[in-house]
């Protein structure tokens, strides 16, 4: 029904899929997304909509397609539907990085954060930066980790190559939670940013540092609003790095507030290397 979510698949992607089955699996912010079996394998199949504060979710299923075909070699489709825009990509076997680690948040029996899969998602973004992409919503949900190594999905924001002009948008942030301090200055300042390679590895700092304590990098209430947020990040240090050992120094190191004092994505991928 038009206006409401969660949507189910339009019917002329399904002639286009021709599913076997599918399940529900995200319905938030503008995006739905269904985990699909068809005849030649399993699919996520994403449905893109316009939110009363965001349009760019209606394009970034599209936007998203165009860069994982000039990433990777399995197909990848896309097109437009109803309320936005629709893809169709390989779906990624594994659990998320935030999921993976949550034994180790136990109060009372904290365990060491597994520096393999740690060294998987630095692997994974290191990657994606030698291609020549920044992905610019790294958080830990989106490094699924699984026999295969890390994958790093939801690239609907990333920048680095060719996007069509009729699927492109301005970069105005990602989930405020991994943000660098001079990402979110800029979208205060500017109401948009350019996202960096450097402001992913203090994503993927933050990330590491929330999946192996369950604290966000920087404190603010829980209700406070996306600006406050931001003005937080902008204010403030980030929390004391509490994680034990190599892996803590080094996350202290991605989160330094001077982009140019961290290390590159290559650089952490070799480090961990060196300590698991």
């Amino acid at each position: 029904m038009p206006g409401r979510s969660p949507y189910d698949i339009p019917d002329h992607v399904q002639s286009a899929l021709t599913p076997l089955s599918k399940q529900l699996v995200v319905n938030r912010r503008g995006s739905t997304v269904w985990d699909v079996q068809t005849p030649g394998g399993r699919l996520a199949v994403k449905l893109g909509y316009p939110t009363p504060t965001h349009a760019w979710t209606a394009l970034a299923p599209a936007r998203e397609a165009t860069i994982l075909r000039q990433l990777i070699a399995q197909e990848v489709l896309f097109g437009d539907w109803q309320e936005g825009t629709w893809s169709a990509q390989p779906w990624r076997e594994g659990e998320a990085l935030f999921d993976l680690w949550e034994p180790g948040r136990h109060p009372t029996k904290p365990a060491t954060p597994n520096l393999d899969q740690a060294l998987s998602c630095a692997v994974a973004l290191a990657d994606l930066h030698a291609a020549g992409w920044t992905h610019g919503d790294v958080q830990p949900n989106h490094f699924v980790i699984g026999p295969a190594g890390s994958f790093l999905i939801d690239l609907g924001l990333a920048r680095g190559g060719e996007v069509p002009e009729v699927y492109d948008f301005r970069y105005r942030g990602c989930l405020v939670h991994y943000e660098a301090p001079e990402i979110s200055r800029s979208i205060l300042e500017t109401g948009t940013a350019v996202p960096t390679q450097e402001a992913d590895v203090y994503a993927l700092g933050a990330s590491l540092f929330i999946s192996a304590t369950g604290w966000r990098h920087v404190p603010y209430p829980d209700d406070a609003d996306r600006k406050d947020q931001r003005q937080a990040i902008v204010d403030r240090p980030h929390r004391k790095i509490t994680v034990p050992g190599a892996l803590g120094k080094l996350i202290e190191h991605m989160m330094s507030r001077e982009p140019a004092d961290r290390p590159t994505s290559a650089e952490v991928r070799q480090e961990l290397k060196n300590v698991r």
